[in-house]
């Protein structure tokens, strides 16, 4: 990897000196040596801070928010969750993709951060489990690449919804007493709604209490709430990043509600992978007036 930091660095010194883009987003190295956290780059120097190794895991996608309005394109680095991030914006039209420059790098699946601090520098660290389940390594858009593509396909065939068959199969009962375990913990740090590419509205009705949606109390039912609405907001919407889980510091499995979304719609609807193709219809956001009526 230590060659692909050379080019990247090499690539977007060029970048910005020829003005082909005002700001260059990538990665580079924090504090520790298990964390690579996101760099916003502007001066040609400033490129010998980007890296790349196997803990630039955070998806960059969502930090093109802060450059919508700026004159000017942004260079921005992408996997394969990254450009489906990318997609995913473009498509709700918070991004125009003609001011966005995207670098692509296929992904060899980056390390569980939270796994290296407990097991230490020495030990096998093994892979975040957001990059257990990917099936798309490659950016499945880019203007320019960096490197070789680890595959034309998907990893996987099939998405794994084995998990929430195992839920389904469950009683009421069991079902709700597991996701109120799961909830109680939750902080209500909004960590996993900040990090994610679909939850991008200007306003989100939960920074605005005045208006009841939830209580001012941390309680089980207030949260149970606000991750069902988060997960029905991203409905047919979810690019499958797993980012939400990653950033969650009590460590609730949030990507288990936003599956059972992906395999109902699957199933009503038929096949859609979010963040794939930006011209594709939203299965939730678009309708015929043939479509059937039963549930009226």
């Amino acid at each position: 990897m230590e060659q692909l930091t050379l080019q990247i660095r090499n690539m977007a010194k060029e970048i910005l000196k020829k003005g082909d883009a005002k700001v260059i987003i990538g990665w580079e190295k924090g504090n520790f040596w298990y964390v690579s956290t996101p760099a916003f780059i502007d001066k040609p120097e400033d490129a010998e801070r980007l890296i790349w190794d196997e803990y630039c895991t955070n998806n960059l996608a969502k930090y093109l928010m802060g450059y919508k309005d700026l004159e000017g394109k942004v260079a921005i680095f992408v996997k394969g969750c990254d450009a489906r991030g990318v997609n995913r914006l473009v498509q709700d039209k918070q991004i125009n993709r003609e001011k966005v420059l995207l670098i692509g790098l296929s992904c060899p699946g980056m390390k569980d951060e939270k796994k290296a601090q407990e097991l230490g520098e020495n030990a096998e660290i093994p892979l975040s489990k957001k990059c257990e389940e990917c099936r798309y390594p490659d950016p499945v858009t880019f203007d320019l690449f960096i490197g070789e593509k680890k595959s034309q396909k998907k990893v996987k065939d099939s998405k794994d919804f084995s998990q929430v068959k195992e839920i389904e199969g469950m009683t009421p009962d069991e079902k709700y007493n597991k996701s109120a375990a799961n909830y109680e913990k939750c902080l209500r740090c909004y960590a996993c709604r900040n990090v994610c590419p679909a939850c991008n509205c200007k306003d989100c009705i939960f920074d605005h209490s005045s208006k009841g949606w939830l209580g001012k109390a941390n309680t089980v039912s207030d949260n149970m709430f606000f991750a069902m609405t988060r997960a029905l907001h991203v409905a047919g919407r979810c690019i499958d990043c797993g980012e939400c889980e990653r950033v969650c510091p009590v460590n609730i499995p949030i990507m288990l509600m936003n599956n059972k979304m992906m395999q109902d719609i699957n199933n009503l609807f038929g096949e859609y992978e979010a963040g794939l193709d930006p011209e594709d219809k939203l299965p939730l956001g678009s309708f015929e007036y043939s479509d059937p009526e039963e549930f009226m």
